[in-house]
């Protein structure tokens, strides 16, 4: 298949990453699929980016976001980067099967643009570079959904299918999500440099991202401990954010790190149902390594790894730990500040004791084995009689329950009810994405039905809403079925 060149499209593009050299990157040919077809753009995106409405719908488009055509303006590429898989060095890694095509000057700033699954690249390490239409839809829409919940996410412009065929567990079809993100740097970016010892292409990495993303680090007394602590700080406030949603990444590698403290690489990953604090979304991690409740030590290891990694342009190693220190005191601050929202008590009302209810709370829910979003939304209603027995009917032991709720009755009625309720309801998600809802998308959309993922899209990105006027919207937020929980996500995933 011949690759088209087009200067037609009105897209404004830099490639800032592609000026920093080949130690940084390769150029990257597209690589064609056969016969592409949309199955889903994300029109809201596109509006924040910029891009116009009837261009994003045309054959060029199309062809674009699926490696077809190379637009003018844009140089692909692959970027190379190492990192630690499931807690062991894995070396040289790399952008297996992803290619930034650069990036695209929006009226909010520089986006870059990359597609997922556009084939085989100079690090694709013996795999075929391409993504399937599963993990893709997977992608499109849990990024889209933890946009919703204001968790700091890269985000997914649209998906693109094809029916050539792609090997994983059994022969699926392909597809490409083109994702963007001001950034796409990892921590592996960092340590790829620092273990090869090219510690001038490490510097300039470093400078490169103080000066696009941290620009109030350039002029701290030691720029690079202060960029150190400011992806620690951002870090803590992402692991908080997931844990008070409940949301496992699954594959918490130091190459699937974002250094603007971003979720990022949706394989393996799950919101939880019943609350398990040990919970395992990733059937590939045999240990439990990333388990619910490790994530936040994971992410503390990871920081480490790239402190270590910027070592030697931080020169002393107290600077590094003292950077790292900021984790410890953002993450427990930030998890607590969103759960004593989700308990509907406001930060300038907050009590000493509060952290006591919040870790019965949790508590509780683990030990009776409760549905982790059903509960917190059920609780937004719970100073009125009707919503208190709402929350009730999802406990068989009713003594532990009205223990528990006699002492939270008395801390919500210090609370003003009308601005408590409105904070439990900006605080507590009606709609997550749960895998037995993907499941049913990935289905249809093997049919060539895209109707579920439009739907999905629909509510995931406004979570908060009732949504009544959509279709069968109720479903979409009540518990999850038996056949739910033999739904195994892997590294494939």
């Amino acid at each position: 298949m011949t690759l088209n060149l087009s200067s037609s499209t009105p897209l404004t593009w830099q490639n800032r990453f592609a000026r920093l050299g080949s130690d940084f990157s390769t150029p990257q040919p597209l690589r064609p699929l056969s016969a592409p077809y949309w199955v889903s753009r994300n029109a809201a995106l596109a509006r924040e980016l910029g891009l116009d409405a009837s261009w994003l719908a045309s054959q060029e488009a199309l062809e674009t976001f699926t490696g077809n055509r190379a637009l003018a303006g844009t140089e692909p590429l692959a970027s190379v980067y190492s990192g630690h898989q499931f807690g062991q060095w894995a070396g040289q890694l790399g952008d297996g099967r992803a290619t930034l095509l650069g990036d695209l000057q929006t009226p909010n700033g520089g986006f870059e643009l990359q597609l997922k699954g556009a084939g085989l690249t100079p690090y694709s390490r013996g795999g075929d570079g391409r993504a399937v239409l599963r993990s893709s839809i997977r992608e499109y829409l849990c990024s889209e959904a933890m946009h919703g919940l204001g968790i700091p996410t890269t985000r997914a412009l649209c998906i693109t299918g094809s029916d050539d065929r792609v090997r994983r567990e059994e022969v699926e079809t392909a597809a490409v999500v083109t994702r963007s993100s001001p950034s796409f740097i990892r921590f592996g970016h960092f340590e790829h440099f620092s273990h090869a010892n090219q510690h001038a292409e490490l510097k300039t990495l470093a400078d490169f991202v103080i000066q696009h993303h941290y620009p109030a680090c350039r002029d701290a007394a030691q720029p690079y401990a202060a960029l150190l602590q400011a992806v620690s700080e951002r870090t803590a406030e992402l692991m908080a954010a997931w844990q008070a949603v409940g949301f496992c990444h699954g594959v918490m590698n130091t190459d699937n790190m974002s250094i603007l403290g971003l979720t990022i690489d949706y394989g393996p990953f799950q919101f939880l149902d019943t609350f398990d604090p040990g919970h395992i979304c990733n059937h590939s991690d045999n240990q439990g390594r990333y388990a619910y409740n490790k994530q936040p030590n994971i992410a503390y290891w990871n920081l480490f790894c790239l402190g270590q990694a910027l070592l030697p342009l931080i020169e002393n190693q107290e600077h590094a730990l003292a950077a790292l220190e900021s984790y410890k005191t953002v993450f427990p601050k930030a998890l607590e500040n969103h759960m004593r929202a989700k308990l509907g008590f406001s930060d300038d009302a907050a009590q000493h004791d509060d952290k006591a209810l919040i870790e019965s709370t949790l508590k509780l829910l683990a030990a009776h084995q409760i549905d982790h979003t059903i509960f917190w939304r059920r609780l937004c209603s719970f100073a009125r009689p009707a919503g208190r027995e709402s929350v009730r009917d999802l406990f068989l032991d009713r003594p532990a329950f009205e223990a528990w709720a006699t002492s939270y009755a008395a801390r919500l009625a210090q609370q003003d009810p009308h601005a408590s309720q409105a904070l439990m309801y900006r605080s507590n998600p009606k709609y997550v994405l749960r895998n037995h809802l993907g499941e049913q998308a990935i289905r249809a959309a093997g049919v060539h039905d895209y109707s579920e993922v439009e739907k999905l899209l629909q509510v995931l990105q406004s979570p908060f809403d009732e949504h009544e006027d959509i279709a069968g919207h109720q479903a979409l937020a009540d518990f999850p079925p038996d056949w739910a929980a033999g739904i195994e996500i892997s590294c494939s995933s």
